[in-house]
């Protein structure tokens, strides 16, 4: 069996985007990933809502925590193969330098957490990431394991687009 893919998925706040494509990725990755997600300008704290749509989507939510981007610099770092910046803030920053030989790809997602109006708003927005995520994160998935094969280049493709 190959070695699990490292990813790192990454925003701003690390408190609803890049924790649900951690958890979501996590959990349809299996063994075949290792999955951490991190913010340059972490919250400190997972929000509710994300919690919430994993739960019912029967997706674990153990270990899961909004932390900065630092924890992953410098040499006692583990490293990646990959690192998706799930929000265009986080890409537009100047990113840290992550050990490993990782590829970069950038999904655009709106931040669910900055939906204006109520909980039904809310709620709807943080489902609608979610559904993008789980479309993105098999095809993410099934492009490593094809990518993986003696017969590649080792570049994953970036399923942003259906």
């Amino acid at each position: 069996m190959p070695a699990p893919v490292r990813i790192l998925f990454l925003c701003t706040g690390n408190s609803a985007r890049s924790i649900l494509a951690e958890a979501i990725c996590r959990a349809r990755g299996g063994d075949r990933v290792v999955v951490h997600s991190a913010g340059s300008q972490p919250r400190g704290e997972v929000h509710p809502l994300a919690l919430a749509i994993l739960r019912e989507r029967g997706v674990p939510t153990e270990g899961l925590a909004s932390k900065s981007w630092d924890v992953f610099t410098g040499p006692e770092a583990p490293a990646f193969d990959l690192v998706v910046t799930v929000c265009d803030a986080a890409a537009a920053e100047s990113c840290p330098a992550f050990p490993g030989a990782c590829h970069r790809v950038h999904w655009s997602l709106p931040d669910p957490a900055a939906v204006a109006g109520g909980e039904t708003e809310m709620r709807a927005a943080f489902e609608r990431v979610a559904d993008e995520l789980e479309r993105r994160i098999p095809a993410l998935l099934a492009e490593l394991a094809a990518t993986s094969g003696p017969d590649s280049d080792g570049e994953p493709a970036d399923p942003s687009e259906p």
